[in-house]
């Protein structure tokens, strides 16, 4: 199953290298960008997509922000937070709002590329939160 992945920066450098990345795995189809909270809010309810790669510090409405409004959504996405802050307090924020986690801009790489391939074969949509709760496992005590 390919997985439907928007990405939200306001780095479009960052957002070229990200997708530049994915286009590489079979399983990753991206189908939007988004440079802004709002935006990325409005494109998520166009495009459906599965799974929203999201960055943290956004002017105008952080990444905490959009995530805390899209997991109300009655069919909210998969939410996993790319952050060049890489810190406990940002894990912690993910952890509550009940995102997948945090993976670090500086080693996103090595460590998106595994988790977006366990998502795209995993994904079902009655497996997601069986999902969710494996690749909290998966991420263990970087959340």
């Amino acid at each position: 199953m390919s997985l439907r992945i928007l990405l939200v920066d306001d780095n479009h450098t960052f957002l070229t290298a990200v997708s530049q990345c994915l286009a590489m795995l079979p399983e990753a189809d991206v189908v939007g960008q988004a440079h802004s909270g709002a935006d990325a809010l409005v494109q998520a309810q166009v495009l459906q997509p599965d799974l929203v790669l999201l960055d943290i510090v956004m002017p105008h409405m952080t990444g905490l922000e959009v995530a805390a409004q899209m997991q109300s959504w009655a069919h909210s996405p998969l939410i996993l937070f790319l952050s060049l802050h890489d810190n406990e307090s940002y894990r912690a924020a993910a952890r509550e709002l009940g995102t997948l986690g945090l993976v670090g801009k500086a080693n996103f790489v090595a460590d998106l590329m595994p988790i977006i391939t366990r998502l795209a074969a995993d994904l079902a949509p009655c497996q997601a939160d069986a999902l969710a709760q494996e690749l909290s496992h998966m991420l263990g005590d970087r959340l």
